[in-house]
């Protein structure tokens, strides 16, 4: 068995008889980070994160320099099932491109997205910290829970257009996207450790594999700040991107954020830079709970009054609704 069957077979082995519902009192973004997280919107919310961005980017073995502009946009609502959401992810953008002898422009949609994400398993249900009150050691010991990950997957098309610019066929193309998510939730609930393994661009000639790992830390109820590893190899194009950023928290349900990335290499050279916002619409999302082992039972709640294990659960996710990349 392959790694990514085995990892699907313990993802569903593991996963518990009760599950919750996933929406959280503050907006969970995915921004400004490039990685997704593991967790949905929740059932019947609405949300909107874009940004727009800088480039910079200088070949040197093939001589050129470039600079443009880019806006990026996600599309998520959940759907049917608390753990599913649908995504549209899209990306424009436009440059200038000098060489020693002429100057061009080029721009068309990047990228285009289409796709769902379910998550398979969340460590947090069902799960409560035993305090022991006759020992403070046993209370600051390493909890091994917390190595658990909560497991998603993704499956899409990336749809490219006739005559794009920035993609390696010029006759259009449909092609496949799926991507395994783990995230964990470290340390005192403020760090958040996400991992996407991606394979994109299936069943064309020049398949993508890559791989975002996200580190996030919440230094307070309003900010937070993040490090990112990208890597994607293909026959076409193959790169390691390092970025970081802030976002700030403005009510619970709008979020602004900065970044900035860098490359590791010269053909080309790549330097960008951008800000973005976060916006949900939840007003007709209500707390579900979807009792599994009562033949697949509901139990709908309405929005408002929450139990207080809810709450200590909700509290051990917060900072991801910061910057859960």
């Amino acid at each position: 068995m392959n790694p990514f069957k085995t990892a699907l077979f313990l993802a569903f082995a593991l996963a518990p008889f009760v599950q919750y519902g996933q929406h959280t009192d503050e907006i969970n973004s995915n921004r400004p980070g490039k990685s997704m997280s593991a967790f949905a919107v929740g059932k019947s919310v609405f949300q909107i994160e874009s940004g727009i961005y800088g480039i910079e980017e200088s070949h040197d073995l093939l001589g050129y320099d470039a600079k443009g502009l880019g806006v990026d946009m996600d599309i998520r609502y959940g759907y049917f099932d608390e753990r599913l959401e649908f995504i549209a992810n899209l990306q424009y953008q436009y440059e200038n491109i000098v060489t020693r002898t002429v100057s061009s422009n080029k721009s068309a949609l990047k990228q285009t997205v289409l796709g769902a994400k379910f998550l398979l398993y969340d460590p947090f249900k069902n799960y409560e910290k035993k305090i022991n009150i006759f020992s403070w050691k046993a209370n600051r010991r390493f909890d091994w829970h917390q190595l658990i990950p909560a497991v998603s997957v993704f499956g899409g098309a990336n749809i490219t257009f006739r005559s794009n610019p920035y993609h390696f066929s010029q006759d259009g193309s449909v092609s496949p996207k799926v991507m395994l998510i783990t995230q964990n939730h470290l340390g005192d609930g403020r760090w958040v450790f996400v991992t996407n393994i991606i394979a994109d661009y299936i069943l064309t000639e020049y398949p993508s594999y890559g791989y975002v790992l996200t580190l996030t830390r919440g230094f307070n109820d309003k900010w937070s700040g993040f490090i990112e590893n990208q890597g994607y190899k293909s026959n076409f194009y193959s790169d390691a991107i390092i970025r970081g950023g802030t976002a700030y928290l403005i009510n619970k349900s709008m979020q602004v954020d900065a970044s900035i990335s860098t490359n590791f290499k010269t053909t080309p050279s790549i330097l960008y830079g951008g800000i973005g916002f976060s916006w949900r619409y939840d007003a007709n999302y209500k707390d579900v709970i979807i009792n599994l082992d009562n033949n697949d039972s509901k139990k709908e709640t309405k929005k408002g009054k929450k139990s207080k294990k809810e709450k200590t659960e909700e509290k051990a996710k917060k900072n991801d609704s910061f910057l859960s990349n």
